[in-house]
């Protein structure tokens, strides 16, 4: 039996090890994530340990054992399938899901979550473009990359987000850049590197360079 806590350094370890091309987490990366003390992560990488869930070596850094992702992708698939269900069933916003699913992705009922998944349909993919992992741990595959690595007037189709922020999906909305809408770039500012794009052919306006970086397209 894990922990709330155990499980979260798990996903977080799935989620870091992913970003780094699969490359060992180092204690740091973890503390900064977890905004908790560097002591206290490595007690907690002891424990992990101990379980056998991750491979921990001090100074060495940390990867998941088989059984540790294991725990770690059934918490992911949990999340996200909640995510679509507060979304989708429940109408919440795309910038209101996260805190919630972070409660609800804890409940240790696989006959619970393979109902949810049955009643959703099975969706591959949850409201902020991220993959949900099969029964099995097996992870759909993406295949997309930045907006702001696309080549200039290029449609591509908007396919998720790399930050969840609601601060960050808010701004989103705002500008009325959802999931599916077709994007082109129309030009690159050489100034502030800034883009000004074209959003469903309809309509022209300016984002970030920051925000370009987090849209992801196919």
């Amino acid at each position: 039996m894990t922990s709330f806590t155990e499980e979260n350094y798990l996903k977080i370890i799935y989620m870091l090890t992913e970003l780094n091309g699969g490359n060992e987490v180092s204690t740091n990366e973890l503390a900064e994530h977890t905004q908790t003390k560097a002591a206290s992560v490595s007690d907690m990488l002891r424990k992990l340990a101990e379980k056998s869930y991750i491979n921990y070596r001090k100074y060495q850094g940390v990867t998941l054992t088989k059984e540790g992702q294991r725990i770690a992708l059934s918490v992911i698939r949990k999340h996200r399938l909640w995510e679509v269900f507060l979304v989708e069933k429940l109408g919440f916003g795309w910038d209101e899901i996260h805190d919630i699913a972070e409660q609800l992705e804890h409940i240790d009922s696989k006959e619970l979550t393979e109902k949810l998944d049955d009643f959703l349909g099975n969706p591959q993919f949850d409201p902020h473009g991220d993959p949900i992992p099969d029964a099995k741990g097996k992870m759909p595959t993406m295949g997309y990359q930045k907006l702001s690595d696309t080549p200039l007037n290029q449609p591509v189709v908007m396919m998720g987000v790399s930050v969840h922020s609601p601060t960050f999906l808010q701004h989103l909305d705002k500008n009325q850049i959802t999931l599916g809408c077709t994007i082109k770039i129309q030009e690159i500012s050489e100034f502030d590197k800034s883009f000004t794009i074209v959003l469903n052919d309809t309509h022209t306006i300016f984002v970030s360079n920051e925000v370009a970086k987090n849209l992801l397209v196919k």
